[in-house]
């Protein structure tokens, strides 16, 4: 903290706003600028569609053919000409001024390409208090801005009288062509027009007088009305070949019971929120901030996304595969190994009972070693799977998966080894530890489960495989470096810290490759999100895999550090890619698997319910946290009292309570979700139960013979 502020203090100054004489020339230079480029793009503009008018109205007296008139009107544009040719059979006389008038008015509507729009001038505010400031820009941009709308009017009203004038110039001519042409050819030629707008489908073109039948059985679900008209239909997921029934099983109470830690974990970082905004709520020791908050993080860490995680890898690893899982029941020992380690963890944790200062390693190591023999067997199980595999190559979906169980034991054996745990030593290893968590457990997994499921659901390959190994190989070699770049201005060694601001930036190349792979996936395909399920989780995934990804770049930097660090924009950061990018990653594929494990889908609603609340709510809880904690972070700087900037979060930590409760809110109707897709609804179906009994009479006749 010393060498901190040390920094801090001679680069104070970047940050202190320019006089303000200096501040009043810069807005009016702005401005006038902004001005002239603004009556430059609207001259410019005018002038295109003047040069476009002349042009088309040069290639109509070069080529005066009436049917290129015929065929831009509309059924009702058609209906008046023809109402205007009778009254001239009936008349015999010539048309008068107002029809010109009417006719001109019907072709600048027709040949016009430039609509008005009323003009809306941005409303400015001033940056200063002083009144005489404020009043001295007002004056100032008084006349510039009703200088501006004069120009802008005027110059429209002069282009407006050009096009009316060349309307006028065609509707004479249109006039002059219609009473010398054959009457009765004329008005042949507008019926025919006029037939062929009019004409509507009587929807049995393909089929005749035929009854339409789907003799292939192509068409599934037929309704007359739909069930949500103001929703797409979702479109119900395909009956694949049967897995195991054991493996099934296996991998519903994998997720089932991710489901559960996902409710009981963010129900206490609910009430953690509510405690930014009543502190006083509880005054019980176990339910304290310092001993909920590991509650919260740990349960949803290693409980819902380790478990619910691990439950997708076993349905892709042997899937990918090809071949059975190597042992069901060394999956069964790890699912009970992390649930007691998710267990005892809550328990000692609330009692009081801790690993110290490191965060996300609060469990003891007797608890965590738990964990890490489930990874273990994982590990084992899913190598062993592989092994037998019945396709020669090994899809890239088992490399991200294998890998990223692989650093999961490697770092947790590293973080509760004692040996370098004294000290400097324990900084860097925490920093290791805790990025290498997100970044090499949690991420590497649920790509892996990405380029399985993206591409299952898409119903097309993946974009580039080749894309995909160099994200795998760059993620690697540069995410594993990074984790000092959280004790940036420590007493760490500097270039220690260099070293992970720039493999920090050189994640931009994984992120970016991997982000252009799935978009180019979606690629011919955008129109199926709306009647998809699990697309749009996909696709929210993707946008924060990237946007969340290179904001942790953003804040490495020592310039972005200074300001952000030990402000709760660092709590924004970590829900934007634990929430937006492994929770929705996670969501999508439980969305996918279970409906195949069990034949049963959610209710469309409640899936849209979860989806919205749980992105609204992540939006809510996090914009605030990072603009408010942007501003403390330079209040600091500026060396305002801290209990100012706490006094000043206040309102921004309500908007996370809110958003908290959306999120929170979300994962109800998930748990509801889920339970749908097992159980289903029961309904009873005629056609079954006839074809029911009849197998049972079958039965009954086979055995009485």
């Amino acid at each position: 903290m010393v060498n901190a502020y040390l920094f801090m203090a001679p680069q104070s100054h970047l940050l202190v706003a320019p006089s303000g004489i200096t501040s009043l020339l810069l807005i009016v230079a702005f401005l006038v600028i902004l001005s002239v480029l603004v009556i430059a793009l609207s001259l410019y503009r005018k002038i295109m569609n003047t040069q476009k008018l002349a042009r088309q109205t040069a290639l109509k007296k070069n080529h005066p053919d009436l049917k290129e008139y015929i065929n831009t009107l509309n059924s009702n544009q058609i209906e008046v000409f023809l109402n205007y040719l009778g009254n001239k059979d009936e008349e015999k006389s010539k048309i008068n001024k107002t029809g010109i008038l009417g006719l001109t008015a019907f072709l600048f509507l027709m040949f016009s390409g430039e609509q008005s729009f009323s003009q809306t001038t941005a409303s400015t505010g001033g940056i200063w208090t002083e009144g005489g400031i404020i009043i001295t820009l007002v004056l100032l941009l008084i006349p510039v801005i009703v200088g501006i709308w004069l120009m802008i009017s005027k110059t429209n009203n002069l282009f407006k009288q050009y096009q009316l004038k060349q309307a006028s110039e065609d509707a004479d001519e249109l006039i002059d062509i219609i009473d010398n042409e054959d009457k009765d050819e004329l008005k042949k030629s507008l019926k025919k027009r006029q037939e062929a707008l009019d004409y509507k489908l009587s929807h049995r073109e393909l089929s005749g007088n035929i009854t339409a039948e789907d003799t292939k059985g192509l068409l599934q679900q037929v309704d007359i009305e739909a069930d949500l008209p103001v929703v797409s239909l979702k479109k119900r997921a395909i009956k694949r070949p049967p897995i195991d029934p054991a493996l099934a099983k296996l991998i519903l109470w994998f997720i089932g019971t991710a489901a559960f830690w996902l409710i009981f974990g963010t129900t206490v970082g609910e009430y953690l929120g509510i405690k930014f905004v009543a502190p006083d709520v509880d005054q019980l020791s176990f339910l304290s901030f310092g001993r909920l908050r590991p509650v919260h993080t740990n349960a949803v860490f290693w409980g819902w996304a380790s478990l619910g995680m691990l439950g997708l890898g076993y349905y892709v690893v042997p899937r990918v595969s090809n071949a059975p899982l190597k042992s069901i029941k060394m999956g069964w020992y790890t699912l009970i190994l992390i649930n007691i380690t998710v267990v005892l963890g809550t328990i000692c944790l609330m009692s009081g009972i801790n690993n110290g200062g490191g965060e996300y390693r609060e469990y003891i190591w007797p608890v965590m070693l738990m964990f890490g023999i489930g990874l273990i067997l994982t590990l084992i199980n899913f190598i062993g799977t592989i092994a037998q595999r019945t396709t020669k190559e090994i899809y890239i979906s088992n490399w991200y998966i294998v890998a990223s169980v692989i650093f999961a034991i490697v770092i947790s054996f590293v973080a509760y080894i004692p040996t370098w745990q004294d000290g400097l030593g324990e900084t860097i290893i925490q920093g290791y530890y805790m990025h290498q968590g997100v970044g090499m457990w949690f991420m590497l997994f649920m790509l892996g489960v990405v380029y399985y499921f993206l591409p299952q659901q898409l119903n097309k390959p993946i974009y580039s495989y080749s894309l995909g190994i160099l994200a795998f190989w760059t993620q690697i070699l540069f995410y594993t470096v990074i984790g000092t770049h959280h004790f940036v201005f420590s007493s760490i060694p500097w270039w220690l810290q260099t070293t992970a601001i720039v493999g920090s930036m050189g994640m931009v190349i994984p992120v970016a490759a991997g982000t252009t792979n799935f978009l180019l996936t979606f690629k011919g395909s955008w129109y199926k999100i709306p009647s998809s399920y699990t697309l749009p989780f996909f696709i929210i995934g993707i946008i924060f895999y990237f946007t969340g990804s290179l904001q942790g770049t953003a804040e490495a930097f020592r310039s972005t550090n200074l300001i952000w660090h030990f402000t709760d924009f660092t709590v924004a950061h970590s829900h934007l890619t634990m929430y937006g990018i492994i929770c929705f990653f996670l969501w999508a594929g439980i969305y996918a698997v279970v409906p195949r494990l069990t034949g049963k889908e959610a209710p469309q609603i409640t899936v849209g319910a979860h989806f919205w609340l749980a992105l609204i709510g992540l939006l809510i809880y996090t914009v605030p946290l990072m603009y408010g904690s942007t501003l403390r972070g330079m209040m600091w700087v500026d060396k305002k009292p801290f209990i100012d900037t706490v006094v000043f979060m206040a309102p921004y930590w309500l908007w996370r309570a809110i958003g908290g409760s959306l999120m929170w809110l979300s994962h109800i109707f998930f748990a509801y979700n889920f339970y749908k897709m097992l159980t289903g609804t029961t309904t009873i179906n005629a056609s079954e139960v006839a074809i029911q009994k009849l197998n049972e009479n079958t039965a009954h006749s086979e055995n009485s013979l």
